[in-house]
């Protein structure tokens, strides 16, 4: 179906081949092309993450690219049905992620409203986004910070996106916030005397590893932790064995001893966790999407050399949650930090009504980055 905007004529496209992927995934090295804050993906993992998922075993997916009239794509997008999440908490709602377009609100609308119908020729009475299949994609629209380079596992976005979902008739389901902080802050009394009062009163200790090896035999327990702790959180689907599998070999083994940590309780079982990493984003700019021909070079450098650290995950046992054990891994990532002499620190995004951003109340900090959720009913 040809389409027309106030400048041009366009044609919205389903995905069927590897070279329409490809396009897909490069779009928005195109799109942000010289833009001083985008952390751009790798093309290869662009691709993995949407057509060789594991959460495709239950999952339906349809990606769309618009072109112009000069075969110039202008736009892309995902729509994805999770019925385990629909089944979760009750309702008919289909996701859109993976969206980028330029700046004409006509191209956006199409896209978003062919994945509209989509949804509604399934039965779905809602749609919202951006977010991928589970919390490990990508995912919340950038409505504050765009003055910051954004994580490398975080979405950036034009300042126009979000005026476009809200021309639409898009409203906010919720909004997640991340801080910046300087790194080189001393521990505050607070949590230095707590986190030597908590470990005695329930018999805590950290688990000493330093390799993949060590923590090999906690990995089951883990990630049983993990599905537990973040039921409360909103949009949150608890990952699968094969989904889990992947996490593992696209995250855990990169794991650094100096930024990571696990708390165990006297029956040898993870109580908490607090999972960090050096900052990675110059280093994904300077791969420009690509590992090779230098791109690995970059991400190595980036890895091993590091003056900026991001906080990407924690998360504490439902039995747990209440008894101050975050003030443990607090206390010994702060320690790290001052050692290393790093520069800044960057919170993982979290829901704004999580009660576990209180913690940052006793650092100085700032807004980084407000994300976003839309949502709309569609019938």
């Amino acid at each position: 179906m040809i389409h027309l905007s106030e400048t041009m004529t366009f044609e919205i496209k389903e995905v069927s081949t590897k070279k329409e992927m490809k396009r897909f995934a490069r779009f928005p090295l195109q799109l942000y092309k010289n833009h001083p804050q985008y952390v751009p993906s790798l093309v290869g993992d662009e691709i993995k993450s949407i057509w060789n998922s594991p959460s495709l075993n239950y999952c339906q997916q349809k990606a769309w690219i618009a072109y112009n009239n000069r075969n110039k794509v202008i736009g892309r997008i995902v729509g994805i049905v999770n019925p385990r999440a629909n089944e979760l908490y009750g309702y008919k709602r289909i996701r859109f992620g993976w969206f980028d377009v330029v700046d004409d609100f006509f191209v956006a609308e199409a896209l978003l409203k062919t994945v509209i119908n989509w949804g509604a020729g399934l039965g779905m009475t809602e749609i919202h986004g951006p977010l991928g299949y589970n919390t490990w994609n990508k995912q919340g629209m950038m409505i504050e910070g765009f003055e910051r380079i954004p994580q490398f596992n975080c979405i950036y976005n034009y300042p126009y996106y979000p005026k476009f979902l809200e021309r639409m008739g898009f409203a906010k389901e919720l909004d997640w916030l991340q801080y910046i902080m300087p790194a080189q802050q001393p521990v505050p009394d607070k949590i230095e005397r707590i986190n030597s009062l908590i470990m005695k009163k329930y018999d805590l200790r950290l688990l000493k590893w330093k390799g993949f090896k060590d923590i090999e035999p906690y990995l089951d327990d883990f990630f049983s932790m993990y599905n537990d702790s973040f039921m409360t959180v909103s949009n949150f689907i608890p990952l699968l064995p094969e989904e889990i599998e992947a996490g593992l070999k696209m995250y855990i083994k990169l794991l650094d001893p100096d930024l990571s940590y696990f708390i165990l309780d006297s029956n040898d079982k993870i109580a908490a966790f607090s999972i960090s990493f050096p900052s990675m984003s110059q280093a994904f700019r300077k791969a420009g999407g690509y590992l090779f021909p230098f791109g690995w070079f970059h991400l190595l450098k980036g890895y091993f050399f590091y003056k900026d650290i991001d906080f990407m995950m924690i998360g504490a046992h439902p039995a747990w949650k209440g008894k101050g054990l975050s003030s443990i891994y607090h206390y010994h990532t702060n320690k790290t930090i001052i050692k290393k002499k790093l520069r800044w620190a960057v919170t993982n995004p979290q829901l704004e009504n999580n009660q576990a951003i209180e913690i940052w109340k006793e650092y100085d900090k700032e807004l980084h980055t407000r994300r976003r959720c839309y949502l709309k009913t569609i019938q």
